[in-house]
């Protein structure tokens, strides 16, 4: 049986809060955090499922406050990040109660059911309305010159990938995710060594329960240890895991090519059935063109796990569950086989960015476009806002898969979302 710490949550958000920034004797406090009020409209086509439930259009709407707390005195350290999140979203009604196939690719909220930890706790989840609170950090830890060790809530960032990412299996990003700050935490033990030629080893033990026992188990958690060597102009990784039962072994690498620089990483998993290979590689370059300065990067991302039939109904998505499962973990986030990636970064004055992004289905083929505004409004408020245009036919990807109503698909139309973050 999970122990319960909700209002433990609380309790550490109002000391935290009181805390301030104070520095005594060789114990060091910092308090930070930011507020990031959100919106984003979807629209939908008459031949759309999703027309029937929300109409020709949605409206999510969020606040997400975070707390963050760092001490330090000597060589040991706590990090907590406390998250008070409340939703006002047309989402929350449909993703509630969704039976467990469609609930695996329609998340509703957040929860740690399959976590060491119950660090999550609901207010209330009612109609259009959610209000809860979590903590997203919440670890200890402990490093010397050669050694770093923690424990607790964290959240580990591995491979090479720049869109898409093979390698990075711990709760990675959506690539079309506009805002890439903090990832989710996983309850886990932590240990990185480091050699004096600059090299490093890196271990990660993540503890999880099962979903329908609650109890922790080896075949729901993941061991996994990686190997990074520097050289002059090239970098390289190792790894091999244990991860929800399977083996994996992968190998990444990143290389300056005159003033571009080539990465990638390749990945085996060693599923009861099968062997899957997945990679990802990419070619990045910025340069200063007009007084203004440009990055771009062009990635091929093959998904092991993807369908290469092109078939994207719910029924061929259910025969395939090794697929839904990694969706359902937050390890995936695409359905085909084959992808390519195009970002480019224009700086259109020190304080506002541009960046296009395409993430194209190469099978069949369709695409999600995407271009995202950034403005430093002030030196602490930053506005995201994002324009999003799935091109595809009916039955492709990002066109909407097929239902078991003929003529209806899984499809939605052009959104835009706006995202205001306030730091403090």
């Amino acid at each position: 049986m999970k122990p319960s710490r909700l209002g433990i949550a609380v309790m550490i958000g109002c000391l935290i809060a009181s805390a301030g920034v104070v520095r005594a004797g060789d114990t060091d406090f910092d308090l930070s955090g930011r507020l990031s009020p959100q919106i984003a409209v979807t629209t939908y086509a008459d031949d759309s499922a999703f027309n029937d439930i929300f109409g020709s259009s949605s409206v999510d709407s969020s606040v997400d406050g975070r707390l963050v707390f760092d001490l330090r005195r000597g060589r040991w350290s706590l990090d907590i990040d406390y998250q008070l999140i409340g939703l006002y979203a047309d989402r929350l009604e449909f993703t509630r109660g969704l039976p467990a196939n469609l609930g695996a690719l329609f998340p509703h909220l957040p929860d740690d059911r399959t976590r060491l930890f119950d660090l999550t706790h609901v207010f209330t989840d009612s109609g259009k309305t959610a209000v809860l609170h979590r903590l997203d950090r919440l670890s200890v830890g402990y490093t010397s010159d050669r050694v770093v060790v923690k424990f607790g809530r964290q959240a580990i960032t591995w491979g090479n990938g720049l869109i898409f990412n093979v390698m990075d299996i711990f709760n990675p990003f959506d690539p079309a995710a506009v805002d890439k700050e903090y990832k989710t935490g996983d309850d886990l033990l932590y240990g990185q060594y480091l050699f004096s030629n600059g090299d490093d080893a890196q271990t990660v033990m993540v503890f999880r329960r099962d979903p329908f026992t609650g109890d922790v188990e080896a075949d729901q958690s993941s061991l996994a240890l990686k190997y990074h060597h520097m050289a002059s102009s090239s970098e390289y990784d190792a790894l091999i895991t244990q991860h929800f039962g399977d083996a994996l072994a992968g190998f990444g690498m990143n290389q300056s090519i005159g003033g571009a620089v080539w990465r990638g990483d390749v990945v085996l998993t060693f599923t009861d059935d099968d062997t899957v290979l997945s990679l990802v590689t990419s070619l990045s370059y910025s340069w200063v063109w007009g007084g203004r300065n440009f990055s771009g990067a062009a990635e091929y991302y093959a998904n092991g796990f993807g369908r290469s039939d092109g078939c994207y109904s719910l029924m061929c998505l259910t025969e395939n569950p090794d697929l839904i499962a990694r969706i359902s973990r937050g390890e995936l986030f695409n359905l085909g086989r084959h992808y390519l990636g195009l970002s480019a970064t224009v700086e259109v004055t020190p304080l506002f960015q541009v960046t296009p992004n395409a993430f194209v289905n190469l099978t069949d083929p369709s695409a999600l476009i995407q271009v995202v505004f950034q403005n430093d409004l002030r030196e602490n408020l930053l506005l995201w806002s994002a324009f999003n245009l799935p091109v595809g036919a009916n039955g492709t990807e990002f066109g909407g898969g097929a239902t078991e109503v003929p003529g209806v698909y899984l499809s939605s139309g052009p959104g835009i979302s706006a995202q205001l973050v306030w730091y403090w």
